[in-house]
């Protein structure tokens, strides 16, 4: 990739809105002396349904993009539209990041695994990874529970309220990973599996400015657990909140959001962000400090 510039580039899913992507995109780009357009393309605002994202796509490299991030609904959508996928993107079966190649391709990354790896290790570097408990097993999910298992975990537990998606995700980790890293379970176990675990991700919206609230009981939660949040509007969510009031080390989703940011950035541009200057960004923008407590 030629570094240039000036770029632009956009952001597809639905309720987009309240995005910090944006902002963190421009911000870091303006300290680089680059001129930078980050466009929200919201197929709700458009009336557009997820499976109609390729017509989004190709208009897209039509006028000029130079790349696009995918959210939900569309991570999984958007794949038969592009011509090429990362290896990690064709592995989880998901595209976050698209970008347009000068000879016009369309290739599909995914920066979130590594955006939740590289938060994790920075902001968790000790926490102990024999068994994983993860609440949520969508598009987050999948990213989150290869992060987990790239970064050394024994066993993650995927547990969600829709089996078919919980089976889903524990036999394509099975086939990536090898057979019984990964298990299935529903949210009437949960008792039982935090009770033994390490630590626990949360992968579902529960916990979000539209969705406030615990995604389970507060007692089920115990200080022997660290707890990882991918929900980072806001960072400091009721889940978090009460783990940090039990003594568990915990993780905000601040660190995913700017890391998966951070790899998005240098796929458009070629140029390498600093992501401590962008997490730094997120804590202003978010109205919190993202530093692990």
């Amino acid at each position: 990739m030629v570094p240039k510039d000036s770029y632009l580039v956009g952001l597809i899913g639905s309720g987009i809105g309240p995005s910090l992507s944006p902002a963190l995109h421009e911000r870091e780009a303006d300290r680089q002396g680059l001129r930078y357009l980050y466009r929200l393309i919201d197929i709700e605002v458009l009336g557009v349904p997820p499976e109609e994202v390729g017509d989004l796509v190709r208009a897209a490299r039509d006028l000029g993009f130079d790349g696009l991030n995918i959210t939900h609904p569309c991570k999984q959508e958007v794949i038969p539209h592009l011509d090429a996928l990362a290896p990690q993107a064709e592995a989880l079966g998901a595209v976050n990041t698209v970008v347009f190649e000068e000879d016009g391709r369309a290739v599909g990354h995914n920066t979130d695994v590594t955006g939740f790896a590289a938060s994790f290790a920075r902001g968790l570097p000790d926490a102990p990874l024999e068994r994983v408990v993860q609440l949520g097993a969508g598009g987050a999910g999948a990213a989150v529970a290869h992060a987990t298992l790239t970064l050394g975990a024994e066993r993650v537990t995927v547990v969600d309220a829709m089996p078919e998606r919980s089976c889903g995700l524990a036999d394509s980790l099975n086939r990536h990973f090898g057979e019984g890293r990964a298990l299935a379970a529903t949210p009437d176990r949960l008792a039982e599996l935090l009770a033994g675990a390490d630590g626990l991700v949360h992968a579902t919206p529960t916990g979000m400015a539209a969705h406030p609230g615990l995604p389970f009981p507060a007692g089920l939660l115990h200080p022997g657990l660290w707890v990882a949040e991918v929900v980072y509007r806001p960072l400091e969510t009721e889940l978090l909140r009460t783990a940090r009031a039990l003594g568990c080390a915990t993780l905000d989703g601040g660190g995913m959001a700017v890391f998966q940011a951070v790899d998005a950035f240098r796929l458009f541009t070629g140029r390498e962000p600093d992501s401590a200057r962008m997490l730094a960004d997120i804590a202003e923008l978010a109205g919190a400090v993202t530093a692990p407590k």
